[in-house]
């Protein structure tokens, strides 16, 4: 990327390919991702893609012009599988290869190296600085917010606060799944891990025990909705067996508000999906006391200030630990900022909403 002067974008689980503070890593693509990405993944001329399936997700459905245009692209695609080269864009080079040893052929490809800094005059990244700043200002409306209760997108970013660069942050289904995905600053491989595609709830706790024994040198950190939480929760039971000091983050909005949001984008209503008890009150379980029942260190943040010293103190019990963060269910405010797009079935039902996505739709290109 340093030799071409060219933008690294990541998917989903490609978060930690490149250290997010680089000046050329352009953040992540697809739904739930970026505007930087989006655009300059939509407005490349060559896209060199590496081990990418260009899944609905990554490629916001295949709708042109939303993350990819391919063609006019002309795409590069390198995968050590066969089967994906050119399964869902026309390919212009195809290349069967392990990614690092096919990226290091191509590197020695380009030549000797006379200066790989020399991108920084061109307009190109410019134009890349110009998108990078856009976005960071977007996100700050949310991120930086002062409200209590507070932001999830503030949560997120006090949590990173209290953590080390080479910390391993697993996310599982909903809201924080895809704000992790947008605002957490990854800087080392192999540090994010999410339950992707399927977006499996229940994910993040047992995969975060499995982390954290493989490497017991790391912190590691499952953040959680409460919905979520309460589907694998009796997994804090396998932690304080396995000795594996996980740090679980509740981020409690008392509801099931991701699939909410969906409900009220596609069909223009919601139902189910808000814990409200039979007296009209939100409910929520007291997590920091399921916390002290399983015998671990729990407690409650519930401004931004408590937050990264909450984390901090957890992290440093020595064992399993539990941080109960409270924050807003309002759907303007709870979740992602809304990039990309998605294909979702609309029933016959909601015609509105139905013709939008079908317009949507029309514009979807893939083989």
């Amino acid at each position: 990327a340093e030799r071409l002067g060219a933008p690294v974008v990541t998917t989903w689980n490609g978060k930690g390919a490149i250290d997010e503070t680089h000046e050329l890593a352009a953040q992540t693509i697809g739904d739930t991702a970026s505007t930087c990405g989006n655009s300059l993944a939509a407005a490349a001329d060559v896209i060199l893609s590496v081990g990418n399936r260009f899944t609905d997700w990554s490629a916001s459905s295949w709708r042109r012009g939303v993350t990819f245009a391919i063609p006019p692209t002309k795409l590069i695609q390198l995968d050590i599988d066969p089967r994906e080269i050119g399964k869902n864009y026309p390919v212009e080079v195809a290349l069967v290869s392990d990614a690092r040893a096919g990226l290091a052929d191509l590197l020695e490809a380009l030549g000797p190296d006379h200066g790989s800094d020399g991108y920084r005059t061109s307009a190109y990244f410019e134009e890349i600085v110009r998108l990078k700043a856009a976005w960071f200002a977007q996100i700050e409306v949310k991120s930086g917010s002062e409200a209590t209760p507070m932001t999830m997108a503030r949560a997120v970013r006090e949590i990173q606060r209290a953590t080390r660069d080479d910390a391993i942050v697993v996310t599982g289904a909903g809201l924080p799944q895809g704000l992790v995905k947008q605002r957490w600053v990854t800087r080392r491989p192999r540090t994010h891990l999410t339950s992707g595609g399927f977006s499996t709830m229940g994910f993040s706790l047992p995969a975060a025990i499995g982390a954290q024994l493989a490497r017991p040198d790391r912190q590691v950190l499952a953040i959680s909705g409460d919905g979520d939480f309460l589907q694998s929760m009796q997994e804090l039971a396998a932690a304080v067996l396995a000795g594996a000091p996980v740090c679980q983050i509740v981020l409690d909005n008392s509801g099931w508000i991701s699939i909410k949001g969906g409900q009220q984008t596609f069909l223009g209503r919601t139902a189910m999906t808000d814990f409200i008890a039979p007296d009209g009150s939100r409910y929520s379980p007291d997590f920091a006391a399921i916390g002290h029942a399983f015998g671990i260190h729990a407690e409650v943040a519930t401004r931004p200030a408590e937050v990264a010293p909450a984390v901090r103190r957890a992290l440093a019990s020595g064992g399993p630990s539990l941080v109960h963060i409270p924050v807003d269910h309002d759907l303007e405010l709870a979740g992602p900022d809304k990039t990309g797009w998605w294909d979702v079935p609309i029933p016959e039902s909601h015609p509105e909403q139905r013709e939008r996505q079908l317009q949507g739709r029309a514009h979807e290109q893939h083989r």
